[in-house]
């Protein structure tokens, strides 16, 4: 990437001087109606943005927090913080008041741009716990007509207070832009913390599009392709989405009307590209496994049959005999099963004009990859670190294994310590974790790599093999290593289990703690009129528990014996991040849950009366 553009507000200044108002620069559902806002609308409204921060105090160096959906002031304020030189740093909107002030705290942030009154509530109620807060700007004043606090302004009073500086100084915006230089702070992108508290991960402009220059080799794109942006902007991999890959290459994104029309919305706007993690991917194949359970007999022989091609020419394309070209009947059935069955299918669900699908933020369970492969949906695994500017490796084009996580994109080298350790460097390494240099040493080494702290090894085809977390990995009695991971994704394969977590780590066998999935399992106990009023209620229930113990049945029927799942329970709650049992990204806190779950867990072992 040249000097030039550098910076995603430059990218800015390039994709208005280039587009104008002549491209659509992005789509907002607003009361049912997509309403079009080119290139020059998203200019003039993050420099009017950044001029009325400007006045507000907002200097080069400062914090802005980020919380709320992903709406275009969002965007907005992204880029009009970074135009004068400040970095953001999102927080996940059900963040609890804890959580967003252990984040502020950290950052000493000036202000944030928050979307609502629910957004604004949690601010106001540990303001004064808040020392570095100046300002607090929302979106949608809705409901905030009566609150008098000084705190809070309104966007469009901000945008307001820009529009007059411009008139005094007209250049002073693009000449702001022109002062970035990509090897400054861009974002704190904030891990998982998955072990612990958060790190804020320091990442600059050069880190994040020289890792979209990397994956652009190997994932074409153009300003025709088509994104919805749904994802928390607090994730690395919307960030690498919607700013960094939406300002490089010029297309159009979409904003969904609400969180809960997401899908609705993606079957309207039908894009070409999506990123999901594996939880969306998991709930589309259990709805659709769930609707042909309760479907007609003859609708249920069309899908088996035309899943069982579908299955079979997934074990070709995978296969020893993979290059060797399918006979003219066997592709003569495909496509038959294509416009039969999967066509429909893909385009009930908004897919049917994707080019580039991808799995990321955990692993995809294979049979989940197998279904969607099955159903002619090209589905890529992507694997990365937010240490990494987010990607670390990825399958491409006529190079996918369901076993693995593809090769290292171009720019970012991949080895294997001798402990089995995945360690990776290249130009998206992170400058470090804010304010923590001890930890910043503890994973970055004196070569230039980052541990990921992931137990893997690389194949003969050079695709990179994540096993899991190495403090995870389970030994086995006859001394092998296996994944918790690996089981507990071929369990969330049934439509009934929404989570599992699979313990065995020094231990004599493996047991394994079951959430069902509430509304799937509710469904199918109604239909056999099995009375039950609460989630606590259904697990209790036997039939449930049966229902349960033959998908367990199912999975160990393809583990190794030593691996084989000997006892489970059924939780009698939903696991949630609010309990701390889940991070925001809905990662699993496996150290958390296995010790909220202790006395359980020691009951299965029989260690307890």
């Amino acid at each position: 990437m040249t000097s030039e553009y550098d910076t995603f507000p430059k990218l800015l200044l390039r994709n208005f001087r280039k587009y104008g108002s002549g491209k659509t620069a992005y789509r907002e559902k607003d009361m049912g109606i997509w309403l079009s806002s080119s290139w020059q609308d998203m200019y003039e409204n993050v420099e009017s943005l950044a001029l009325g921060l400007a006045e507000l105090g907002l200097e080069r160096g400062d914090t802005v927090c980020f919380i709320g959906d992903n709406r275009p002031e969002y965007m907005w304020g992204i880029l009009a913080t970074q135009s004068l030189g400040g970095k953001m740093a999102g927080i996940y909107q059900d963040a609890l008041p804890t959580e967003v002030e252990y984040v502020f705290n950290h950052l000493d942030a000036k202000m944030a741009i928050v979307e609502d009154q629910e957004q604004t509530d949690k601010l106001l109620d540990i303001k004064d716990r808040l020392a570095s807060l100046d300002k607090i700007i929302v979106d949608n004043w809705k409901g905030l007509g009566n609150y008098r606090n000084p705190l809070l302004i309104k966007l469009t009073d901000v945008q307001e207070l820009g529009r007059k500086k411009k008139k005094e100084f007209p250049d002073f915006f693009e000449d702001s832009i022109l002062k970035g230089r990509g090897d400054d702070v861009a974002l704190i992108s904030y891990t998982s913390g998955t072990t612990g508290l958060p790190k804020g991960t320091m990442l600059t402009y050069d880190n994040l599009t020289s890792m979209g220059a990397s994956l652009e080799k190997v994932i074409p794109m153009d300003d025709s392709d088509n994104v919805v942006t749904y994802l928390p902007l607090a994730w690395i991999v919307e960030i690498m989405i919607s700013l960094c890959w939406y300002l490089r290459n010029g297309f159009t994104i979409n904003f969904p009307e609400s969180i809960e029309t997401v899908q609705e919305n993606i079957r309207e706007i039908g894009p070409s590209i999506l990123v999901s993690p594996p939880r969306i991917w998991e709930k589309i194949c259990s709805e659709v496994q769930v609707k042909m359970l309760d479907s007609d007999w003859l609708k249920r022989t069309v899908y088996n049959l035309c899943y069982r091609i579908g299955q079979e020419h997934v074990d070709i394309k995978f296969g020893k005999n993979r290059h060797k070209s399918p006979g003219w009947y066997r592709k003569l059935a495909e496509r038959l099963s294509y416009y039969l069955l999967f066509r429909p299918l893909l385009d009930r669900q908004g897919l049917r004009n994707i080019k580039h699908a991808f799995t990321g933020g955990a692993a995809l369970g294979p049979d989940v990859f197998r279904f969607f492969q099955a159903c002619g949906l090209n589905i890529k695994q992507m694997y990365g670190q937010t240490e990494m500017g987010g990607i670390i490796a990825t399958h491409t084009e006529g190079d996918v294994n369901y076993e693995t996580v593809g090769k290292a994109i171009p720019d970012c080298e991949v080895t294997i310590s001798d402990a089995g350790e995945i360690l990776c460097k290249g130009p998206g390494m992170f400058l470090g974790y804010y304010k923590s240099p001890e930890k910043t040493e503890e994973v970055k080494d004196g070569n230039g790599y980052l541990h990921t702290g992931d137990f893997g090894y690389i194949n003969e085809d050079g695709h990179l093999v994540v096993i899991d977390r190495m403090k995870d990995v389970i030994k086995l009695s006859d001394g092998s290593n296996f994944s918790p991971t690996f089981i507990e994704n071929r369990l969330k394969f049934s439509p009934f289990i929404r989570e599992a977590i699979a313990i065995g780590k020094d231990r004599p066998y493996v047991i394994a703690l079951v959430q069902i999935d509430y509304a799937f399992v509710g469904a199918w106990a109604e239909k056999r009129q099995l009375a039950y009023t609460t989630f606590s209620d259904l697990t209790r229930n036997k039939e449930v528990y049966g229902l349960i113990s033959q998908e367990v049945e199912r999975v160990n029927n393809n583990l190794p014996e030593a691996a084989r799942i000997t006892k489970f329970l059924l939780l009698e709650k939903e696991l949630d991040a609010d309990d701390e049992e889940l991070t925001r990204t809905q990662k699993l806190r496996r150290g958390f849950v296995s010790e909220k779950y202790k006395g359980l867990i020691d009951k299965l072992y029989g260690e307890t009366g």
